[in-house]
């Protein structure tokens, strides 16, 4: 399952939901194994693109193994996503895409929300600065919903600040939906 959304609208507080409740289910998110590589900002292309393919290959042993995959990720173009579904369709299983929605002014509010807590601040101050300010997430928001465009099968989650249970109650849904 893909969890993609804006920085800041709940992906990994989604996914974290989802393992709760599905034991040994796996949450990957690509950024984490990015930063797992050895001096993975001298070498940004090369090392998103490894980061990938690590991911690739956890997802598959881990789907074979019989579990759930959550992919918590903001994808504003298809190449990874089309290797996600294509990945899934290999292993015969489903591949459901979700995608995590607020208004484009609340996802970005919602994004700097995150900046006082102290356990996200490290994340918090890096993604800003790959963003680009409000200017760039902005246009994070209208990338990913231009890409909805040509995405028909992607489930649109509507989210509110503050109401997760409501939000994981839609995404159970959208995901059970089929």
């Amino acid at each position: 399952m893909l969890v993609n959304g804006p920085p800041g609208i709940g992906k990994s507080t989604l996914a974290r939901r989802y393992l709760d409740d599905h034991p040994l289910a796996l949450s990957l998110d690509v950024d984490v194994v990015r930063r797992l590589l050895g001096r993975w900002q001298e070498n940004a292309a090369e090392s998103g693109v490894l980061a990938r393919r690590v991911a690739v290959a956890a997802i598959s042993e881990h789907v074979r193994a019989g579990f759930d995959v959550v992919v918590p990720q903001f994808l504003g173009r298809e190449p990874f996503i089309e290797e996600l579904e294509r990945t899934a369709a290999e292993l015969a299983v489903p591949f459901v895409e979700v995608v995590l929605l607020d208004s484009r002014v609340n996802a970005i509010a919602r994004f700097h929300a995150r900046s006082s807590d102290a356990a996200l601040a490290a994340h918090h101050r890096e993604a800003a600065a790959m963003a680009g300010g409000d200017a760039g997430l902005g246009a994070m928001y209208d990338l990913l919903t231009g890409l909805l465009e040509r995405r028909p099968h992607a489930r649109v989650v509507r989210t509110t600040a503050g109401d997760v249970d409501g939000a994981y109650r839609d995404l159970i849904a959208a995901v059970e939906a089929g």
